[in-house]
């Protein structure tokens, strides 16, 4: 292994997930990444949880790790990435937007309230989760009238649509926000630094 690079291991590292965000940002930190889309019933497994009356919290983290052994099965011998985001709203979980209206909905019911953001994820080896944790951070919206919201989604769209809450916070969905509290890689979907020391307690990293 070349010591031009943090990443210890022979082969990459196995993202389970088709985020684009999570992606780029491990990418960014020279982390080498082989993307494999997980198999898996996120909606089934969120009925199941919902009949438990389980926190948004827990959601992200039983998805994550769902992910991430469902794939690690299929690559035993590599290390596998998942991660979950949820979006909590005074009990209320919200979900991806399937199409620009039911966006706006989404948007208007966050407008001038504070909401919770759980970003979960779980490393794999051999099928079994090797580590595991969750970060939460706070955010709270501005009030703004649908007027706004039409204009904002002009713009936005069709991105907002692959974001939980309808927003991007990287880019155009600054301009919803008043304030916010936590991490920002939790944020953007990933708890960036507990993922780290996951992979370097593996030996995946150099420490």
């Amino acid at each position: 292994m070349s010591d031009r690079t943090l990443w210890l291991q022979r082969e990459p590292l196995v993202l389970a997930s088709g985020s684009v965000t999570r992606r780029n940002m491990l990418a960014a930190i020279g982390i080498p990444v082989d993307v494999v889309k997980p198999g898996v019933d996120e909606r089934a497994i969120e009925a199941s949880l919902d009949a438990q009356d389980v926190s948004a919290k827990q959601v992200a983290k039983t998805l994550a790790d769902a992910k991430a052994r469902a794939v690690s099965v299929l690559y035993p011998a590599r290390f596998v990435l998942a991660a979950d985001q949820t979006l909590d709203c005074e009990g209320r979980r919200f979900h991806k937007p399937t199409d620009p209206a039911q966006a706006a909905d989404q948007l208007m019911q966050l407008a001038g309230r504070s909401h919770w953001l759980h970003a979960a994820f779980a490393l794999a080896h051999q099928g079994e989760v090797v580590a595991e944790g969750v970060g939460s951070s706070s955010l709270a919206m501005r009030a703004f009238d649908r007027g706004f919201v039409t204009r904002y989604l002009a713009v936005a769209s069709p991105g907002v649509l692959a974001s939980v809450g309808s927003y991007q916070i990287e880019g155009l969905g600054a301009h919803l926000f008043e304030r916010i509290e936590g991490d920002h890689f939790t944020i953007l979907g990933l708890p960036l630094l507990p993922v780290l020391a996951a992979l370097r307690a593996q030996g995946c990293l150099a420490a």
